[in-house]
């Protein structure tokens, strides 16, 4: 049974299908595009891990090579070695699109994160067991860690052509924490993994953003209950937004884009306060996506919620 809402799953596929329309893009537009991802990706990923740089030092850390005043210099150092991690995972995907995915694979994309900060286990499965802080979850004893990653692998070729790519590319990652193969850099890893899924895909590079660190913490938690479908919807909202913000970029100016608006503007010409609208976009119901702490929509994405949860009455009522 698949774990990600129908109502969201449509909408991207409907949005990916329009992104596909498009191709192929402007190299130069792509490039920029690419850029603009990989840094906001060092970025978050990171700072869900305690990186102290803001954006705009990753910025100036990854493109000037700009030393920042008062900053770590182990965060600098993980700005670099992720920014490579990211243009190999990058050039990979661009060059094989089917590229099999392997243990040989995630050790690599490992190696390149931990390259300049943790040399002597770069791309080494850990050899002791470990303790994860805040978390209720006890990873598996390090001699079985070799058996569990060759199982994830068994797991991936006996489910990848039955799952949808979201559902997938967001069980492959948490399958990968909870292993915590690697003694450090297991989080950046396997959001690199997951990527690899989606990207293979023809999706955007998909960001879980550091102000949604204690969200993306609780569908972990809950996922390593067995409960699949919080992680599943958290990270299919993120691809929706590596949609949005490509769709409104690359949205040629002869059609019309989605003018998408804070929540509050929203709320203050329609029938549902911001409070509301805000619930149903953490629910997926509305069609949403987060630029910093704020959630934006539009008003055909309230039309549509509104056209849809009136057809699902009339469907009830008919019953």
């Amino acid at each position: 049974m698949t774990t990600l809402n129908s109502v969201l799953q449509k909408r991207i596929e409907q949005k990916l299908e329009t992104l596909n329309s498009f191709r192929p893009l402007p190299a130069s537009q792509v490039a920029k595009l690419q850029e603009q991802f990989k840094i906001e990706m060092t970025y978050n990923s990171n700072g869900i891990e305690g990186n102290s740089l803001t954006l705009k030092e990753t910025f100036l850390v990854i493109n000037e090579g700009i030393t920042v005043k008062g900053k770590p210099l182990k965060d600098h150092l993980e700005a670099k070695d992720h920014f490579e991690a990211l243009t190999y995972l990058s050039d990979l995907v661009e060059h094989d699109k089917k590229n099999t995915f392997s243990e040989v694979l995630i050790r690599q994309l490992h190696k390149l994160i931990m390259q300049e900060t943790d040399r002597e286990w770069a791309g080494k499965y850990r050899s002791s067991n470990v303790i994860i802080s805040g978390s209720d979850h006890t990873p598996p004893d390090a001699i079985e860690v070799p058996v569990k990653m060759r199982n994830l692998m068994s797991w991936i070729r006996d489910n990848k052509e039955k799952l949808n790519p979201i559902e997938l590319a967001a069980i492959v990652q948490h399958k990968i924490v909870y292993i915590h193969p690697f003694f450090d850099g297991n989080g950046r890893t396997a959001r690199l993994a997951m990527n690899l899924f989606l990207m293979q895909e023809g999706y955007p590079l998909v960001t879980i953003l550091k102000n949604d660190r204690k969200k993306y913490y609780s569908v972990l938690d809950k996922a390593d209950k067995g409960n699949y479908a919080p992680l599943v919807q958290f990270i299919a909202q993120n691809v929706e937004r590596s949609l949005n913000i490509y769709l409104n970029v690359v949205t040629p100016k002869s059609k019309q884009k989605e003018d998408f608006l804070p929540l509050a503007s929203l709320a203050s010409e329609g029938k549902f306060s911001a409070k509301y609208l805000n619930l149903l976009a953490r629910q997926g119901k509305l069609e949403a996506y987060k630029k910093g702490r704020n959630w934006l929509s539009s008003r055909k994405s309230i039309d549509d919620y509104l056209t849809n949860r009136q057809r699902k009455r009339n469907d009830k009522n008919k019953d």
